[in-house]
């Protein structure tokens, strides 16, 4: 379909997302927000990008309206300084239909979601679980999990995420109460102070999320690791996304 993206350096990658001419391909008419399969030119080389503008998005009461790009690309920005690989490379952008995120397109088989394969994710899976929490994901579905042609496992759909109040709502409870991996601590720490105001990230996220989301993503940091257990199940919200595929 494609050029292969993989060998590309990230850095290239978000230039080419960033800079490329961009094509709309075709609408994506399942998504709850406007959401365009598109093609990126640059360098001769062909992306396939899903691109997500602001005036597509649907009005959240606990949300700020307009908000959401941001947050999607904020959780790469999370994901990229953990050293994770969870989020595909994502920007904002301008494109035919105003401002929005693009982000790279992960070919992948729409069947095999957490539902249909999990046992084979188990690594994976303890990392996504712990990004959710750290970044108050509002709505982990199953679908929002894809294995790519490697067999890496990605995260999408993240524009619920980092609301100052916990919000978290997932698929995958089963590590409720158990210990965090130590190597996974490890790398919050290093994240915990690349979040101090005069590094290089927390001003990247302060363009994207309100002042206080990104002190609350701090604290829910430093909270975890002092903790050092997955959360349990809230009783006082729903704690499962609806539908949860």
């Amino acid at each position: 379909m494609s050029t292969p993206v993989a060998p590309i350096p990230t850095d290239e990658l978000l230039t080419q997302l960033r800079t490329g001419e961009m094509h709309l391909i075709q609408r994506l008419p399942w998504s709850s927000n406007t959401t365009f399969f598109v093609q990126i030119e640059s360098g001769g080389q062909q992306l396939p990008a899903i691109y997500k503008p602001r005036r597509g998005e649907r009005p959240l009461w606990d949300f700020p309206q307009g908000t959401l790009f941001r947050r999607e690309v904020a959780a790469f920005e999370v994901s990229h300084a953990l050293g994770w690989q969870i989020v595909p490379p994502t920007v904002a952008r301008q494109g035919s239909h105003g401002i929005g995120m693009v982000q790279l397109f992960i070919p992948h088989d729409p069947d095999e979601h957490f539902f249909a394969v999990r046992d084979p994710w188990s690594m994976a899976l303890t990392r996504i679980a712990l990004f959710d929490v750290i970044i108050n994901n509002a709505d982990r579905k199953g679908g929002h999990m894809l294995r790519d042609e490697t067999g890496h496992i990605w995260g999408i759909d993240h524009g619920v995420s980092f609301h100052e109040e916990a919000k978290l709502r997932t698929v995958v409870w089963e590590l409720s109460g158990q210990p965090i991996p130590t190597s996974l601590i490890a790398d919050m720490e290093l994240l915990a102070a690349h979040l101090h105001v005069d590094e290089a990230l927390h001003k990247r996220l302060i363009t994207l999320l309100s002042p206080r989301e990104v002190e609350a993503l701090h604290q829910r940091l430093e909270a975890t690791i002092d903790i050092a257990t997955f959360p349990l199940p809230p009783q006082d919200r729903y704690p499962v996304p609806w539908p949860m595929i």
